[in-house]
């Protein structure tokens, strides 16, 4: 097997294996009791504290150690809002954060408080003058990661930082991608991380608030952690956690750009080998090892089983998976395909032997999946015919988008198809489809049952 999703979770390394493992004979005790136990214990959380700031550039006693990396993220946007409540209530998220950021959003909406989501371009950044306009005189607070989790690419995290400096607003940074790389440029105000994505054990994420930044932990009061986690440290995690970090930064120069090049080598060739497939997310500023791509005709879930039987195990932003009928949030604001989305995320270590060995599989395991759902051929004839109507209505991606591509060559150059489907997916995928095979996307009506999406044939 070849595991390629290390952006949902890296494989633990070796380093994070031996300290989880030393340190549950030496860090079990209380750190907060005196006792000789709990001194050890103490000492353990202290360097394992110390090592984490340093590779994230910040003083020790700015960071914390939290329960996962989500939690670090709601306890961070509480914290700063509640702090900064005079201020105002405004809160600024870019529309392609972790679900994490979105769900603390949510929540600070229903409690009244108002959210902005600065849009982002096709590659997935947002505009730094955009980000800036949104900033308010009632801005409380501002998120943005510094890489996107879906599709790799970097966010221009110095340039929103400085803006968010000159309107005295913090921001917090998002880094759960990222820090394994290296350290978020800028001068950001809060920073959150879990240490599942970088090689270490599931469990421990890291908050960090600069000195000076408003902060009000909410929740009932805990001793701990300068009461921004409650609750016994979890200390051989976090020793282990803070040991991998240092490990993997130690790695990072050398291996970030062998994963490149792997990662570059899918980009190029997976749209050769592969028809009608659109690879998504900037082409330059993003992560080593992340590469996303979304394939016509194509059921999601059956994709992602079929390379799971071949040895092969990768994520998905579909909205044809199990766990999800509407597509991702992240390539809904992209405004790309989502059909047949897969993404690889290479681990460190990932021998080039396993990529080429997925580059030859992928080809035949798609046109599989596309032959089974009847999708058309790649280079199919045209025909002649009128306009037409697809109905779609109760079936669900990729089917929409295949009926449309089976009719398309029915009606003359000028002739319009109106595709009715109330799958969330087709509002995405159908304009998506237009661009790629040079067809005019006419735009959206409603219908008796669903939506009618028309589509005018160019060529």
């Amino acid at each position: 097997m070849a595991y390629f999703d290390a952006a949902s979770a890296a494989p633990l390394h070796p380093v994070a294996r031996q300290a989880l493992l030393a340190s549950l004979d030496e860090g079990w005790a209380d750190p907060a009791r005196l006792y000789r136990e709990g001194r050890r214990a103490r000492l353990l959380l202290d360097a394992a504290r110390e090592a984490a700031a340093e590779a994230v550039g910040c003083r020790a006693d700015e960071l914390v150690f939290t329960p996962s990396g989500t939690r670090a993220v709601h306890s961070g946007v509480a914290g700063a809002l509640a702090g900064r409540r005079r201020v105002g209530s405004h809160l600024i998220v870019s529309a392609v954060e972790h679900s994490s950021v979105l769900h603390a959003a949510e929540a600070h909406e229903a409690g009244g408080g108002t959210v902005t989501r600065v849009p982002v371009d096709r590659t997935g950044a947002v505009d730094p003058a955009a980000y800036a306009r949104t900033l308010r005189g009632d801005t409380a607070l501002a998120c943005l990661q510094s890489a996107n989790h879906e599709v790799g690419t970097e966010q221009p995290v110095a340039e929103v930082a400085g803006a968010c400096r000159e309107a005295g607003v913090p921001l917090l940074v998002d880094a759960a991608q990222s820090l394994a790389w290296g350290k978020v440029p800028g001068d950001w105000s809060l920073l959150a991380a879990s240490a599942h994505k970088w090689g270490g054990p599931s469990g421990v994420g890291l908050l960090v608030v600069r000195k000076g930044v408003r902060f009000a932990p909410q929740g009932p009061g805990d001793e701990r952690e300068s009461g921004r986690a409650p609750g016994f440290e979890n200390l051989p995690a976090i020793v282990a956690a803070a040991a991998s970090l240092r490990a993997v930064r130690a790695e990072a120069e050398a291996e970030a750009a062998r994963l490149r090049e792997l990662a570059e080598r899918i980009r190029a060739r997976v749209p050769a080998l592969v028809p009608d497939v659109e690879v998504v997310g900037d082409p330059v500023r993003r992560l080593p090892g992340v590469v996303t791509f979304s394939c016509l005709y194509v059921d999601g879930e059956t994709l992602l089983h079929e390379l799971d039987r071949a040895g092969f195990s990768v994520s998905s932003g579909s909205s044809c998976t199990s766990s999800t009928l509407t597509p991702s949030h992240v390539l809904k604001a992209m405004g790309v395909l989502s059909e047949g989305n897969v993404r690889v995320s290479l681990p460190p270590g990932t021998p080039a032997e396993d990529v080429e060995r997925f580059l030859e599989v992928l080809p035949g395991t798609v046109a599989a999946v596309r032959e089974k759902l009847g999708a058309p051929a790649a280079e199919a004839a045209p025909r002649t015919g009128g306009d037409l109507v697809v109905d779609a209505i109760g079936r669900r991606c990729p089917v929409p988008v295949i009926e449309l591509a089976k009719v398309i060559g029915d009606v003359p150059v000028g002739g319009t198809v109106r595709v009715l489907s109330d799958d969330e997916a087709a509002r995405l995928d159908i304009p998506a489809w237009c661009e790629m095979r040079g067809q005019e996307y006419v735009g959206e009506e409603e219908a008796e049952k669903g939506t009618a999406y028309l589509v005018r044939r160019i060529s």
